[in-house]
């Protein structure tokens, strides 16, 4: 499997400039003097699309104008997940911003045409702070583990208050998140997805230890499944935060759904115990982070909703983690983790 791509395909940042110039004129026809400057690809960007930094300068009604830009390129070659919601990334993004609840990178254009790029991407503005790395991880080094307590604390608050606020945006202003039939929204709409992952994965290999949990988490199928707009990787790693710790962006939209609103509180609750919790496994402890619990009870204020029943989608979380992390290795060519560890992670024997 030597000719695996590992990575998001990367480009010629000079020939990419020309063609954003060329393509701006057209979302600008009233500019001039278009040029594209200070391409990068960012530290630390996620695995499943290209990303590009940039910034854009022109000349409009006599006045000079600068935009810091951000381009998402939708992925030709590598795919971690199996439901392309390229285009349901852009509309989220874009109500989110609309709504003015969520603090997110405001979506500026979405381009179609695959001729430009080699594939359909979308532009937007680009936010000025930090974010908590997961290599090296946060907790062990950089500026989150050299703040006080007191500033950790400052930046979980604004996390966990941006997290809910995502629970105050009406499920009905995303319609186009739904799935199909009866898996159209809530937990349905969830399970559904990752049923499909498994069976996807199954594709290179067979998964009995996932089909094991699959049924173990269907044997206790929970009684709480309140409505919700899920973000899809809700972590710290996933915020932008300004000096004075507080959130300047939500990122990474890229599997949202209408699957409810436990997902993304399990989800946070299981990254932050394992990046900085007490039984961290990058052996350290933040001081200052909430606990599991203040988390719950600083999300339910916000959102309105109750928590009850969060331990199933702690373990579905468990579950989905391991469906990304099997996904990773069949790409890269080796086994993320062994098959008595993904048992033990899932609980099956």
């Amino acid at each position: 499997m030597s000719d695996v791509i590992v990575a998001p395909e990367t480009r010629d940042l000079a020939e990419l400039a020309v063609r954003l110039e060329r393509w701006l004129q057209g979302r600008l026809p009233e500019a001039t003097g278009i040029a594209v400057t200070d391409l990068a690809y960012p530290r630390g960007a996620g695995q499943s699309h290209e990303t590009v930094l940039f910034d854009a300068h022109w000349t409009e009604g006599g006045s000079a104008r600068q935009q810091g830009c951000v381009v998402r390129i939708k992925p030709r070659a590598f795919t971690v997940f199996p439901d392309n919601l390229f285009d349901e990334q852009y509309a989220i993004m874009k109500l989110m911003a609309d709504e003015g609840l969520v603090r997110v990178a405001r979506p500026l254009w979405f381009e179609e045409d695959p001729a430009i790029l080699g594939n359909s991407f979308f532009v937007m503005e680009r936010k000025r702070g930090r974010v908590p790395v997961s290599i090296p991880p946060y907790a062990r080094e950089g500026w989150l583990h050299d703040a006080t307590p007191d500033q950790r604390r400052t930046l979980w608050r604004s996390a966990v208050e941006q997290l809910a606020a995502i629970q105050r945006v009406p499920v009905d202003r995303a319609s186009f998140l739904g799935g199909a039939g009866a898996a159209s929204r809530g937990l349905a709409q969830e399970w559904d997805k990752y049923q499909r992952f498994t069976a996807w994965l199954e594709e290179v290999a067979p998964q009995p230890v996932l089909r094991d949990a699959l049924a173990r988490l269907e044997g206790a199928w929970p009684v709480h499944d309140p409505e919700g707009i899920v973000w899809g990787d809700a972590r710290i790693g996933n915020m932008m935060f300004d000096d004075d710790f507080q959130v300047v962006a939500v990122m990474d939209w890229e599997q949202p759904s209408l699957g409810g609103a436990l997902h993304d509180l399990a989800w946070f609750c299981t990254l932050s115990e394992t990046m900085h919790g007490r039984s961290s496994t990058h052996g350290a402890y933040l001081e200052g982070m909430g606990t599991r619990e203040e988390t719950i009870a600083l999300w339910e204020e916000v959102s309105g909703k109750s928590a009850a029943g969060l331990e199933w989608y702690e373990e579905f979380t468990h579950f989905k983690m391991t469906c990304t992390g099997v996904r990773l290795g069949q790409l890269r060519g080796t086994a993320m983790m062994d098959e008595a560890a993904m048992r033990r992670r899932l609980k099956v024997a």
